[in-house]
């Protein structure tokens, strides 16, 4: 029986964020063998060789001049800085807890678009972005100890991964998304070569993990088109909660191959959040067919990874 296209779309965004988890696992995997600078290297190389060859097999490679918009730059300093704050915390800290807190990408997108493009947001989502935020101080749980530093990059994460996402709402439709991807990844690329050096220098390259980086940079690019996929097949708020299932595929792989378990107060602090973002979600439907940042942002909203 054929899949109706909303169906069809939450599949594609469930593969999507599958896809995006796999890569997260394998970069955290590959991590223990060598340091972080030398897999975003290598890693970004991959992808960077692979965009552009897709690219010019769609003939969408233009010229670099015209690629380098502002808005691209600051797109690629946004992907760049999450990267490198994402990747060096993944080392440290559990795969679930990563996602639980990544999981508040689309609440900040929608405060940042309403703070700086002057988007209309009613007091109710402002109220479901306060408990989402919540949430994720449940999840931190700062105390007399302090809060790991590790922790604390994905916070930065967050925030540099929603600059992103909100300067990529200004790119030029005139500039091909893969040539803004080969942008991006050729920019964590460069991120990694200024970070062998002090994070203790280059260590030989093995077949399986040559092998796992450059399945890590084709799950990425897998799962941006299923992404993609997803946004034309069904309806944005029908398939957009199904990003979530990304914190499902984090809990079952960070059991399966680190032996992490999430806690109480993680649970109860990725139920909030989760539940802020759908809510914002069924907000949007409510108030508006018009207005698309909401929606957009969480559709789309995903965790930085070079490309």
């Amino acid at each position: 029986m054929a899949l109706s296209p909303n169906l069809r779309g939450s599949l594609f965004m469930a593969i999507g964020m599958a896809s995006f988890t796999f890569n997260d696992a394998t970069v955290k995997y590959v991590a223990e063998h060598m340091n972080m600078g030398q897999v975003m290297l290598v890693r970004g190389l991959i992808a960077t060789v692979l965009i552009l060859a897709l690219a010019w097999h769609k003939g969408m490679l233009t010229p670099l001049r015209d690629a380098l918009h502002k808005m691209t730059v600051l797109r690629v300093i946004g992907e760049v800085v999450g990267t490198v704050s994402f990747l060096v915390a993944l080392v440290h800290v559990p795969l679930a807890l990563t996602s639980a807190i990544l999981q508040a990408l689309p609440l900040v997108v929608t405060m940042g678009a309403a703070m700086f493009f002057g988007e209309p947001v009613g007091w109710r989502r402002w109220i479901a972005i306060a408990v989402g935020f919540a949430g994720v101080l449940i999840i931190v749980r700062p105390g007399g100890d302090g809060v790991s530093p590790y922790i604390l990059l994905i916070v930065v994460t967050v925030v540099f991964a929603a600059l992103r996402d909100l300067a990529t709402r200004k790119v030029p439709k005139t500039i091909p998304v893969l040539m803004i991807s080969a942008l991006t990844s050729a920019g964590v690329s460069l991120a990694g070569v200024a970070m062998i050096g002090p994070l203790g220098g280059w260590t030989p390259m093995t077949s399986q993990n040559t092998l796992l980086l450059t399945l890590a940079a084709c799950c990425v690019i897998v799962a941006y088109h299923f992404i993609i996929l997803a946004m034309r097949e069904g309806e944005i708020s029908f398939v957009a909660p199904f990003r979530y299932t990304s914190l499902l595929w984090a809990i079952l792989l960070g059991f399966l191959f680190f032996g992490d378990l999430p806690d109480i107060p993680m649970i109860v602090g990725s139920v909030i959040v989760i539940g802020s973002g759908l809510y914002t979600l069924y907000r949007e439907r409510i108030v508006s067919r018009i207005r698309p940042v909401a929606i957009t942002a969480e559709a789309t909203a995903t965790s930085p990874d070079g490309v």
